[in-house]
């Protein structure tokens, strides 16, 4: 399948009645829960990483014999499989219809990804302090986080052999990055790895020589935070390599989940950076702060802004490689889509708190209950 997919159409899957999206350079996936964001997004990682996905099962003692169903409910979870009716559900990439029969039978083996995906069940690829590998999770678990926490693994286990200094590090994101996310994430701690007896552990400490704070004694933030952290490390290579191998495309689930809005700023400046090293991202998400930060994107786009006003925006130092992130950042297509409860789909891009539509107005549902509490709190204080 082309890396350079635009558009999917997915009808009758689960939850989905008719999603119709077509995909910018961060495409935003918006709505309430079990609306069909993350069957979206998984399908959308099938149909480009078949070969790699399939190689990643067989590799470890997965086989479901070509079989739909079964393979369904090893990629996507247990039971996962009913979403798919063979007499109504339908894919369809840039305009040619999809057998879902291929997905499931291996045509040929493609060891390189062209996805990274990092999913909302992230926090759960940590058992005691230390990611866990692909194996130790049940077969009924969803790829998505089982390869998620197999990669992460790895990244500590080959790249961090003899380093046990995390973060902040001078040669994994640029200052600004660092110095925001000390700031407003980890409160002036540092990750680190630690040892536990014979075990490895991640931990927290304010000094090296400090004891270090365990998983499970950190924020909820910072659970949630470092394997996104982590991620961002496999994306953004130190030295002058741009990407990560072959991968184009970046799919997040929630990246705000846990935050407070000036750290979900972080995470979104960080997003950006994925922009200027031409990955393609997607993301879903609940934050209608995520959204203020597209829409105020593309008011800028349309107005000529600079760079120094989108950097204005995120509070962040104006230095010369923050500027080039966000010059790219307002050279890019953004699209938001918003998947509705009755299973379909609506371009909400524009993002109009004006529009005759109630789906983009309300952004999706996402602003819906302060203006609601706005114009109750206005009539009370006229009565």
């Amino acid at each position: 399948m082309s890396r350079t997919l635009d558009h999917l159409q997915i009808a009758n899957v689960g939850p989905i009645h008719e999603a119709n999206v077509a995909f910018g350079d961060l495409t935003v996936c918006v709505g309430p829960q079990a609306s069909g964001k993350s069957i979206c997004l998984q399908l959308l990682r099938l149909i480009l990483d078949t070969g790699y996905i399939h190689t990643q099962l067989r590799k470890h003692g997965i086989d479901w014999g070509s079989d739909i169903d079964r393979f369904l409910d090893v990629y996507l979870g247990q039971g996962m499989c009913q979403i798919w009716d063979a007499g109504k559900s339908s894919l369809v990439v840039d305009g040619k219809p999809i057998n879902i029969a291929n997905l499931a039978t291996i045509r040929k083996r493609d060891a390189s990804p062209r996805v990274f995906y990092i999913p909302a069940q992230r926090v759960l690829s940590l058992a005691n302090g230390w990611p866990r590998p692909f194996q130790s999770f049940s077969p009924e678990d969803p790829f998505s986080l089982r390869d998620f926490s197999e990669t992460f693994r790895l990244l500590l286990e080959q790249e961090f052999t003899t380093e046990f200094h995390l973060f902040p590090r001078p040669n994994r994101l640029k200052r600004e990055y660092r110095d925001l996310l000390t700031q407003h994430l980890f409160a002036g701690f540092e990750l680190y790895v630690d040892r536990f007896g014979a075990m490895r552990r991640l931990v927290l400490r304010r000094n090296t020589e400090g004891a270090g704070i365990p998983f499970l004694a950190w924020s909820a933030g910072q659970r949630e935070f470092v394997p996104l952290l982590m991620g961002l490390y496999w994306l953004m290579p130190p030295g002058k390599i741009s990407r990560r191998e072959k991968l184009t495309w970046v799919i997040i689930e929630e990246p705000e989940m846990g935050l407070h809005p000036n750290a979900v700023s972080v995470v979104l400046l960080l997003l950006l950076e994925l922009l200027r090293r031409q990955y393609r991202v997607c993301i879903s998400t609940h934050s209608p702060h995520v959204l203020e930060v597209v829409w105020a994107i593309r008011i800028m786009q349309a107005h000529n802004a600079t760079a120094e006003d989108l950097l204005e925006l995120f509070s962040v130092r104006k230095s010369e490689p923050m500027s080039r992130v966000a010059s790219t950042a307002l050279k890019k297509e953004l699209r938001v889509f918003y998947f509705k409860r009755n299973g379909d789909t609506v371009d909400i891009t524009n993002l109009d708190p004006g529009a005759q539509s109630k789906e983009e107005a309300g952004w999706g549902g996402l602003t819906e209950f302060s203006a609601h509490v706005n114009d109750l709190v206005a009539r009370v204080v006229q009565q």
